[in-house]
């Protein structure tokens, strides 16, 4: 009597239909999941038109150099005194425009927390130079 020996079979695990479970996962997760989109800064601006005319007393010069100091008026401020600054402008005179004006090698960082420290100081009207 002769014992047959039994062959061990091999087991695969069937690999053809990995590659559209894979794809039906990713599509899954695309469709579900979302997006977080930068709002970026909000501003609203002017329509487009002709020039105004703006007298020399409404307007305040803020620079910001390429160190990140800046200059209200010809004069150096820390950033944290912008907002107090501007708030005693804007209280003296409501017509009060700020423009902000960056060397070509300011951080965009320091040029948003100055936009952001005008914004707390409730100025309305801040103009963007180059």
């Amino acid at each position: 009597m002769f014992t047959e020996k039994k062959k061990k079979r091999k087991t695969d695990i069937p690999s053809s239909s990995m590659s559209d479970i894979a794809f039906l996962l990713l599509v899954f997760f695309l469709l579900v999941s979302t997006i977080d989109q930068d709002k970026g800064v909000q501003m609203v601006l002017p329509p487009m038109g002709g020039d105004m005319q703006i007298a020399k007393v409404n307007i305040t010069i803020v620079q910001i150099n390429a160190e990140g100091k800046i200059l209200f008026d010809d004069e150096i401020v820390p950033l944290g005194q912008v907002n107090v600054r501007a708030k005693n402008m804007i209280a003296k005179n409501p017509k009060m425009i700020f423009s902000v004006q960056t060397d070509t090698k300011t951080k965009y960082q320091d040029y948003l927390s100055v936009i952001d420290q005008l914004k707390i100081a409730d100025a309305k009207k801040i103009s963007i130079a180059g």
